[in-house]
């Protein structure tokens, strides 16, 4: 009898966090009835914080689950055979990560922790499912395929097509609209990936970033020390990430 108790504690523990998590807005159960999200809820497995470091999966692992990110932030490695790792996106919370291993049933890359982060897991079978008699739940999975590839696309435009300051004047203006959209201030916010990280991302040396940094801030667009980012100048910065060059 104990024993159910403390299982239909867990069990009504468990239920309600989707419903209380500040970024349920944001995840797959966007738009979900009080009911459906008790019904996704169900699925979904809290894994334990990963450290800083600390592999979520890694490359060429079976595809089984996606993953929403809760809190922290991780980075997306591929290699290509040739030895070296290619730093190929990063995830910030509401973020999902693991849908590019849908085609061939393998991850490609391999996902880590920048800080100590926490994800739920989901895994496909269950949410493939559930979306089936869901129109929103898999609506909003479309979306987020949808915002997948069109990440890509602008990701595939910004290496073949914009110079280094554009290319990192384009991450910051990225980043800043990724935190406005969490509730966060666009103008202030502290970077989790190192300078080296950003490099293998934008394609450019960490010598390279760290010298147009130093020109943002003598532009007066940009205020960073360590890992801490003030934008001053946004529409400057935009600009520049547009290809229209710095008015400052």
């Amino acid at each position: 009898m104990i024993d159910h108790a403390v299982q239909g504690r867990r069990s009504r523990m468990q239920q309600a966090r989707c419903q209380t998590c500040s970024l349920s807005s944001l995840c797959l159960p966007l738009a979900l009835e009080l009911d459906e999200m008790d019904s996704f809820d169900a699925i979904i497995r809290r894994r334990a914080p990963l450290k800083r470091g600390e592999a979520l999966l890694r490359q060429d692992d079976a595809f089984t689950s996606v993953f929403a990110v809760r809190s922290g932030s991780l980075k997306q490695l591929s290699s290509e055979g040739d030895g070296e790792d290619q730093l190929t996106n990063f995830y910030l919370p509401s973020e999902l990560v693991g849908l590019d291993g849908i085609d061939e049933q393998r991850y490609p890359g391999s996902i880590i922790a920048l800080e100590t982060t926490t994800v739920c897991e989901i895994p496909f079978d269950h949410l493939d499912q559930l979306s089936e008699r869901m129109p929103e739940l898999r609506n909003q999975l479309y979306r987020s395929m949808s915002k997948e590839l069109r990440d890509d696309r602008r990701m595939l435009r910004l290496l073949s097509r914009k110079t280094a300051d554009e290319r990192l004047a384009s991450f910051l203006v990225n980043l800043s609209t990724r935190f406005r959209r969490r509730g966060y201030s666009p103008y202030s916010f502290r970077l989790s990936m190192a300078r080296a990280d950003i490099g293998s991302y934008l394609g450019l040396a960490v010598e390279t970033v760290s010298r147009i940094i130093g020109r943002f801030q003598q532009q007066g667009l940009v205020e960073i020390q360590g890992r801490e980012v003030n934008i001053l100048d946004y529409q400057a910065l935009q600009g520049l990430a547009e290809g229209e060059g710095c008015q400052a």
